[in-house]
């Protein structure tokens, strides 16, 4: 590299402006990214960071703008442009395959020839080298899909730097991953910082910003409002300028007034359609007045769990006990039996299992309890106006945007969906509420609010289940936490004695030591 490339920034982008129709994504996108430096860029839902990552790997074109890499005008047509300038790009959701080894993830797309064995040769030479250099040794002969998820991030970063990346961006590393894996991670990313690579960090966590980072740009409504040295700035600031106003301190909370309890699971396990055991004799007891929280990693059985619990599965073995009565094993156990008794379900995956994209906001807005009388006609037939007076309603009480009920479902941002689907199960004041990651893919002020909402439920003497892989929204909300791991309960603690180190290491498989 010249002296002069060397001293240019290793990314500019200049005027980077995107529409798609009458959504303008990015505004005349300015971004300086010093190489070597690791460059944090937050932004609530909708406000363009992912569009300006997308532009800067090749899936969209700008409309307008220009791009340099290293000093150097760039035309980025597609990722293969991308990669040839060396950018490579980590996703949220990896894409690797599955079946195939480390080495032949790796390789993939770049074999080096007809003849394998060769080139295979050099990439398992060239892993070796990688992993000691980094830190990110990884068995080469492994399948990915016996490594665990913090092991099969390491596969996707060896991947891009055996493609040469100087430039990587990271879409939401730590999603996926334990306080342990988050901490490898970092470790990662600085070896990689201090040996002259430059590393993108898109993420909604603060805390990471504030840890890991050597300067923050801030995206508000599709336009850069700013740019901070991390050293320089706080948790408070980057979040009143991501949201544009002032946030509140958040009130002390309560001590929970228990009542009975509410939803029991004796010896509960599950089978998948494979025939594996996904929930293994899981036992819980959920009162009234309480925030019970479960942890763990993304595919522990956290998901199979609730959904069984709300009738949407049904378990191979157990009981469970709703309202004081039995409800499984018994004939009318499924998820329309359950609501009618009281039991409201915010599933984990809104677009899978909460939402018809295509139905109108109103329509979602009773989905699962069209039957009531209260949408209908004199001669039984749903009422158009009915539907969507009551969508209206629900959207201004949970400040869903914008507030107009015949809007196809999928128009929304996820965060606007969430508060959608909160509101419909919350407003037949259920005795019992199970709720799937909460705040997944919600900006900082929309967690607020739902958070708010589940303290509310609490303080209304409900019995409120969260599962959430965030530890911080666990340890926000929760009264007692049980964590899961490989389909088990791990352990349980309250909130007074939960730790991230020690619910870290429960949702690693390890036996809680200070028990």
């Amino acid at each position: 590299m010249a002296a002069s490339d060397a001293a240019a920034p290793a990314i500019e982008l200049v005027g980077i402006d995107k529409r798609f129709g009458a959504v303008h994504a990015n505004r005349a996108v300015d971004l300086v990214v010093r190489r070597g430096h690791i460059h944090g860029i937050i932004g609530e839902n909708g406000a363009g960071k992912s569009t300006l990552m997308a532009i800067l790997h090749g899936f969209y074109q700008a409309d307008a703008g220009t791009i340099r890499v290293n000093g150097h005008e760039a035309t980025i047509r597609d990722s293969r442009d991308a990669i040839r300038l060396g950018i490579e790009m980590v996703h949220q959701h990896f894409m690797l395959v599955e079946r195939f080894t480390v080495l032949e993830n790796v390789m993939l797309g770049a074999e080096g020839g007809a003849r394998l064995a060769p080139g295979a040769a050099r990439a398992r030479a060239e892993l070796s080298r990688l992993g000691e250099a980094y830190g990110l040794t990884v068995d080469p002969d492994a399948r990915i899909e016996d490594l665990p998820v913090g092991a099969q991030q390491r596969v996707e970063i060896l991947k891009a730097l055996y493609r040469g990346a100087e430039v990587l961006i990271l879409d939401e590393p730590t999603g996926v991953l334990t306080p342990q894996e988050a901490d490898d991670l970092f470790r990662v990313l600085r070896a990689l910082r201090d040996q002259g690579r430059t590393v993108l960090l898109i993420t909604h966590k603060l805390r990471e910003i504030m840890a890991i980072t050597d300067r923050v740009s801030v995206m508000r409504a599709g336009q850069m409002v700013a740019h901070r040295n991390t050293a320089e700035t706080s948790i408070a600031e980057l979040g009143e300028l991501m949201i544009g106003r002032r946030l509140s301190a958040p009130a002390p909370r309560p001590a929970p007034r228990l009542g009975e309890t509410l939803l029991e699971a004796r010896g509960l396990s599950l089978r998948d359609a494979a025939g594996v055991e996904r929930v293994k004799g899981v036992d819980l007891a959920l009162r009234g007045g309480e925030i019970l929280g479960i942890a763990g990693v993304a595919g522990n059985g956290q998901g199979e769990l609730l959904e069984a619990l709300a009738g949407m599965r049904t378990p191979s073995a157990g009981e469970i006990r709703l309202n004081g009565r039995t409800v499984f094993p018994g004939r009318d156990f499924n998820a329309a039996s359950l609501r009618r008794q009281r039991l409201g379900h915010v599933p984990e995956d809104r677009l899978r299992s909460g939402l018809v994209r295509t139905a109108r906001a109103a329509e979602t807005a009773i989905l699962g309890y069209q039957h009531d009388p209260a949408y209908r006609t004199g001669l039984g037939l749903l009422s158009h106006d009915k539907i969507l007076a009551h969508g209206a309603r629900l959207m201004r009480d949970y400040d869903v945007r914008p507030a107009d009920p015949s809007l196809r479902s999928s128009l929304f941002s996820g965060g606007n969906q969430q508060k959608l689907i909160l509101g419909r199960e919350i407003e037949r004041d259920p005795a019992v509420l199970l709720v799937g990651q909460p705040t997944r893919g919600v900006d900082i002020g929309g967690i607020d609010a739902i958070h708010q909402r589940l303290l509310a439920c609490r303080a209304a003497g409900k019995a409120v289940l969260v599962v959430s892989v965030e530890l911080d929204e666990i340890l926000a909300l929760a009264d007692r936490i049980l964590v899961m791991f490989d389909g088990r309960i791990m352990g349980e603690l309250t909130a007074a004695e939960a730790t991230e180190q020690r619910l870290g290491l429960l949702m690693a498989g390890v036996q809680d030591v200070a028990a």
